[in-house]
């Protein structure tokens, strides 16, 4: 269920430091004392300008009041009480709040070491497959028994005759050795394929943390429009259209050449996006049905990670970010934000956002963009005084896994998994290249407006099947009207809202007739 961030003991504890009562800082923002009263108990939530001069009054940075860190907290708590190893202890989610609020280095501990269980169950899992299904282990371990019945047969031979001759006594003696001494390669080859570097599973924990420094930048980063500002510029001197000045750029720049290679000859392991980057022989190879709109992007993307590694390096050197694959995901993400901020600027980009009612396919044909894309670009809207519209975005795959996700305050979306069936990002499946839009309500009352729709991945080979992907953005309510696809929405009748919760197992409602799995919530 989505909360309201727990900032009030906060604001109690900085206002009695400061000598503070309730009545005096009430009237310094002009507000009730009580209404400060229950922020104070996090029993309103709080935003806008009202946090902006209640932070000013007590002296805080904004970012410190604005509660992003401790809702994250309160939103993971609630998936953790969802655990399977932890309902049987019937615990209430709506209790997070509480704790985040008075304890919240308690609460990260919990969830630091819900982690470390977490991933010790996957590494686990890792040596389970690697026994039942690993080649290079079953190899191994067919040639120890080779050579332990080898070694066991010849044995057998030295022992029951006692009469060999020198010669085939030496021969079996050698064979012995020669046997032995493969068994303990063998052996090595065994530890090491069980050592910890090999069978470590990767931890969801470095994805987690990009996902929370994107969320806690509210995917804008100042630098980097700057940066991409200069950049547009720069490549707008080689050529008229985008895709040549690209091309032009990187060939005079950096020396890099692009080709295209037919599917049918290219290695496709080594292609993501359509294309491939070789470093050794400085040349971008792009497979023939690399659509136009992905052409643009990775030849930006390829000229900014070039142009500008120092500042990706920077941006990505943050706390948040705490292992080296944690910053080396952020410098990828950090490096396709920064091509879509020069490929499609922000003043120009907002205005006609604006000006077309936030409409994705008239903004894709004007960018020559992708859905994705342009649904991207509108999520990093976020300037101070010149924001858009606050949209958050999934994607998901057919099988429901959520791959992208950067959701916007109070929008409960799981951290990992699945989430509603009857969200429109499942439900575009059904309509293949159709928009679907829907004012969903969850079960706290809040409700948002979602656009859905599929993406088509082209395949490159007869053979090859296409392949879909959902895609969704979200915004408040309020902020409903300002798109084009409120027109015909009744937003003032409830009856019009689809009913909807985060996930089955998140979700209070108990006359789902959708519902797959039970809730860990209880009715009230």
């Amino acid at each position: 269920m989505a909360v309201a961030a727990p900032i009030g003991m906060k604001v109690r504890t900085r206002r009695k430091a400061q000598g503070l009562t309730q009545k005096s800082l009430a009237q310094k923002v002009g507000i009730s004392a009580s209404y400060l009263n229950l922020i104070e108990s996090d029993r309103r939530a709080v935003g806008g300008s009202l946090l902006q001069r209640i932070a000013e009054q007590l002296g805080m940075e904004l970012a410190d009041l604005s509660g992003d860190q401790e809702r994250r907290l309160v939103e993971r708590l609630g998936e953790l009480a969802a655990d399977p190893s932890i309902l049987q202890h019937h615990i209430d989610p709506g209790t997070a709040n509480a704790l985040v609020s008075r304890h919240p280095d308690w609460a990260a501990a919990m969830l630091s070491l819900s982690r470390s269980v977490r991933d010790a169950d996957q590494q686990i899992t890792a040596l389970t497959d690697r026994l039942d299904q690993d080649p290079a282990l079953m190899e191994a371990v067919h040639q120890v028994l080779n050579n332990a019945a080898a070694v066991r047969s010849t044995m057998e031979i030295l022992s029951s005759v006692e009469d060999l001759p020198t010669e085939q006594r030496a021969r079996f003696v050698e064979i012995v050795l020669s046997q032995s001494g493969e068994l303990s390669g063998t052996a090595e080859r065994l530890v090491a394929l069980f050592s910890a570097g090999n069978t470590r599973n990767r931890s969801l924990s470095p994805a987690e943390e990009v996902d929370d420094f994107l969320i806690q930048n509210q995917s804008y980063f100042p630098p980097l429009e700057e940066a991409a500002r200069d950049l547009r510029r720069e490549i707008r001197s080689f050529g008229q259209t985008i895709e040549g000045a690209l091309t032009a750029f990187l060939q005079q720049q950096f020396d890099i050449s692009v080709y295209n290679r037919s599917p049918v000859e290219a290695d496709l392991s080594r292609f993501r996006n359509h294309c491939h980057h070789d470093e050794a022989n400085r040349v971008l190879i792009f497979l023939d049905n690399a659509p136009p709109s992905t052409r643009q992007f990775q030849l930006a993307r390829l000229a900014c990670q070039l142009t500008a590694p120092d500042l990706l390096d920077t941006v990505a050197r943050d706390e948040l970010l705490t292992s080296d694959e944690a910053r080396t995901r952020a410098r990828g993400a950090l490096a396709s934000w920064l091509a879509a901020a020069a490929l499609f600027p922000y003043e120009t980009f907002l205005e006609d956002a604006v000006r077309h009612r936030y409409d994705v396919e008239l903004l894709r044909q004007r960018f020559s963009a992708s859905v994705e894309q342009i649904c991207q670009r509108l999520v990093s809207l976020r300037k101070p005084g010149a924001e858009g519209i606050p949209f958050g975005f999934l994607r998901a795959d057919p099988s429901g896994h959520i791959s992208k996700r950067f959701p916007i305050a109070g929008l409960p979306v799981p951290r990992s998994g699945n989430g509603c069936p009857l969200w429109p990002l499942y439900g575009a499946f059904q309509t293949p290249d159709r928009v679907i839009r829907q004012l969903a309500e969850f079960p706290n009352g809040s409700r948002y407006l979602f656009i859905g729709r599929t993406v088509r991945h082209e395949p490159a080979l007869f053979h090859e099947a296409p392949f879909l992907h959902a895609v969704m953005l979200a915004c408040d309510v309020v902020h409903a009207d300002q798109t084009v696809y409120a027109d015909g929405l009744d937003f003032a009748a409830r009856h019009m809202a689809t009913p909807v919760g985060p996930n089955c197992r998140l979700c209070s409602r108990s006359d789902c007739l959708h519902r797959g799995e039970d809730s860990i919530l209880y009715s009230r």
